[in-house]
């Protein structure tokens, strides 16, 4: 198939590498000149623009850091968005984490247009990313989420239809703010731990093989050196960034605010890695939440 891919950050890059490797013709479109360049160079076509890169896409694709920037690029900023350009009626695929309100109104301007919008936000992190085995949870009627499928299963290994348009986006918040909580609480637990005189090493496969375990300790440590492959043991470089754990934090907030629901440990986590970005954190992986239950030691 023809694919247009915009949005080539550390989700977005390995996502379209893969959608390469299973045979898809993929045009690129992003504001780094140098990602554009990256995925040239594994057999990419590169677009001056999203218009252009969607020019014969029979799929489109963005994976774009918040709502706004979403709503820019379908809806335009300050004229005719990229739904306009769209007249040969691509089926539409939005891997962004956004709120339910922003998903559901650029489904409903593509809707009006004869366009098949999907919002499909994803879990599993640049690994899961990397490996092809991402976790799609999907927003859409069911003709579209068919129609996604094939395309989806190149990217990942797990593919959910939770509902109507938005929906995907709630149940990505839903697991996003269990995930901030866990991630927290598993930071908090290693640090008294560790401050008691325990090695975190033994500690975390205590607690890996106890009540306590969990996916945060089990498979994303947040103490350095426990797991190699952890962002952890990389000094935090790469990964799911902490500014975008606030993000989706908020978007949780936001979400229980405008519903009503009572999310106490949600709220917790918010202010925890709010506080956390504030002090100079925020591009690091979202596990180096740890360091601020580490202030004052000697790493």
């Amino acid at each position: 198939m023809n694919i247009a891919f915009i949005g080539l950050g550390n989700m977005g890059m390995p996502m379209a590498g893969n959608l390469l490797a299973a045979g898809h013709d993929v045009v690129v479109n992003d504001l780094v000149p140098s990602a554009m360049q990256a995925m040239e160079e594994q057999g990419a076509t590169r677009a001056a623009s999203a218009a252009a890169a969607c020019a014969e896409a029979e799929v489109v694709i963005s994976m774009l850091p918040a709502g706004e920037h979403v709503r820019g690029l379908y809806l335009g900023d300050d004229g005719p968005g990229l739904l306009d350009a769209l007249a040969h009626q691509p089926l539409i695929i939005d891997a962004s984490t956004i709120s339910p309100d922003d998903a559901r109104l650029v489904g409903q301007a593509a809707r009006e247009r004869g366009l098949t919008y999907l919002d499909a936000p994803v879990s599993g992190g640049i690994g899961g990313a990397r490996a092809g085995t991402l976790t799609f949870i999907v927003g859409g009627d069911a003709a579209g989420f068919e129609l996604a499928r094939p395309v989806l299963e190149c990217m990942g290994g797990n593919i959910f239809h939770a509902g109507d348009i938005g929906d995907g986006q709630v149940a990505k918040i839903c697991n996003n703010m269990l995930l901030g909580i866990l991630m927290s609480g598993t930071a908090e637990a290693l640090s008294l731990g560790v401050k008691n005189g325990l090695d975190p090493a033994v500690l975390s496969e205590i607690m890996k093989q106890s009540s306590g375990g969990n996916w945060a300790l089990n498979v994303y440590n947040p103490w350095p050196g426990v797991m190699a492959e952890s962002a952890a043991s990389r000094d935090y470089q790469g990964g799911f960034l902490t500014d975008l754990m606030a993000k989706d934090l908020g978007l949780a907030w936001e979400l229980a605010q405008k519903t009503r629901a009572t999310v106490p440990m949600g709220s917790q986590a918010r202010n925890l890695f709010a506080l956390h970005s504030a002090q100079g954190s925020g591009r690091l992986d979202f596990s180096s939440i740890q360091k601020l239950y580490r202030a004052g030691e000697d790493d």
